[in-house]
């Protein structure tokens, strides 16, 4: 999808610089042509040589290389790019921007560029949230500059908040959107579901389970890289919001279950959430005491609301849906008598036992149709999320005048 384009990527100092290198593979997957501008604070955590052997070209680090000027110099870096990405884009590198300095390669080749910029900010969240910081970032959005992120989270100092570096393929997202590269799912509504659910016992305690949404929350991306409006109903996560992503935070299976409902009509619905099969009849308004002795309490269990057959059944049903199925045995035999019973399109089928799916970062998946199953063996979830709407954007291609829900 991007064949075509120049992409001058500018990495500043800061740990997140090497996330750096899996957004050049990204950008690369999708055929972009590569150059790479890496200031000295960025040497500090990724090195020419690395950056070299993924854009296979010269990385130019040096505003007084005479090799450099000479060859490719600054006035050049940045004429013969299509955009001018900077990621990650330090505080240090935003202020330099935003009060015109010149003082090394970085700075002289922004301040000489006549093409659009795209800066992804990463710094401590103290330092994104100084009057100075965001003075600047003001300066830079009036001047037309683009931004994707930050993100909230944890950082590498420890602490917590606003300033995290957006994951590389939310950088890529927002630079397909720029270059308005194709949208096979554009004018389609997408609805996920992702993470846990938890149901009160009483005001500290739930029922609960491991599930960490990073597999809801690939899906929610990959489906907005295909340029899907999606709606994002996700439980309570250590995950930040998928960036263009609406993204609605609930608590219990009740609560993900209005949401979901009040988010059709769609086109398409995919149900990655691991919400409780139960809750208790009645929550103890307050904290339960453990007395010595005394027998532990009792509860009363009713089952929480079915998503997947809800949406499945309803009146509103979207022409697609997708489920998901954790097993810990006879996982095509289960994953196929869900299917029929909770009368979904289709199962993706995964072997959760041993600890080995739950907060990881790959998973292993059996696909479930109708017609059969097919194992897509053990891959990144991020990977998944992408097939899985390969299988989408080809299901409605192929049923493109049947969709009953499909945006005009």
């Amino acid at each position: 999808m991007l064949h075509d384009k120049n992409i001058l990527l500018i990495i500043s100092g800061g740990i997140a610089a090497y996330k750096s290198l899996d957004l050049i593979r990204q950008l690369r997957k999708h055929g972009a042509h590569m150059r790479a501008i890496l200031t000295k604070g960025g040497e500090q955590f990724v090195t020419p040589l690395s950056i070299a052997s993924l854009t296979e070209e010269q990385v130019y680090t040096d505003l007084w290389s005479l090799k450099d000027e000479t060859e490719m110099g600054h006035i050049r870096l940045s004429r013969e790019a299509d955009l001018i990405v900077i990621a990650p884009a330090s505080a240090d590198l935003i202020a330099k921007m935003a009060h015109g300095q010149a003082n090394d390669l970085a700075s002289t080749t922004l301040l000489a560029a006549d093409k659009d910029i795209l800066i992804a900010p990463a710094m401590n969240h103290k330092m994104w949230d100084h009057p100075a910081t965001q003075e600047n970032i003001q300066i830079l959005k009036d001047r037309g500059i683009l931004q994707v992120g930050p993100d909230y989270g944890d950082m590498a100092c420890g602490e917590t908040g606003y300033g995290r570096m957006s994951d590389p393929t939310d950088i890529l997202a927002a630079i397909l959107v720029y270059f308005n590269a194709e949208k096979p799912l554009a004018g389609y509504r997408a609805v996920v579901t992702s993470g846990p659910t938890y149901e009160h016992i009483d005001p500290v305690r739930f029922i609960g389970n491991h599930s960490s949404g990073k597999q809801g929350h690939a899906i929610a991306t990959a489906l907005k890289q295909a340029g899907a409006d999606v709606t994002l109903v996700t439980g309570p996560v250590n995950l930040p919001d998928p960036s263009g992503v609406a993204t609605i935070h609930v608590t219990s299976a009740s609560e993900m279950k209005t949401a979901l409902e009040e988010s059709l009509p769609a086109d398409i619905a995919v149900c990655a959430a691991a919400p409780s099969d139960w809750t208790v009849a009645e929550i103890s308004s307050q904290k339960l005491k453990k007395n010595k002795g005394s027998a532990p309490p009792t509860f009363n269990l009713v089952e929480t609301p079915d998503l997947l057959q809800m949406i499945s059944t309803h009146a509103k049903r979207p022409g697609l849906v997708v489920g998901f199925a954790a097993e810990t045995e006879n996982l095509i035999q289960n994953a196929t008598e869900k299917l029929h019973r909770k009368k979904c399109d289709w199962i993706l089928g995964n072997d959760v036992s041993g600890n080995k799916v739950f907060g990881k970062d790959t998973n292993h998946i059996c696909f479930v149709t109708k017609e059969g199953s097919t194992d897509w063996g053990s891959m990144t979830k991020q990977d998944i999320a992408n097939k899985l709407v390969q299988h989408i954007e080809e299901h409605v291609k192929e049923n493109e005048h049947t969709h009953p829900n499909a945006a005009e």
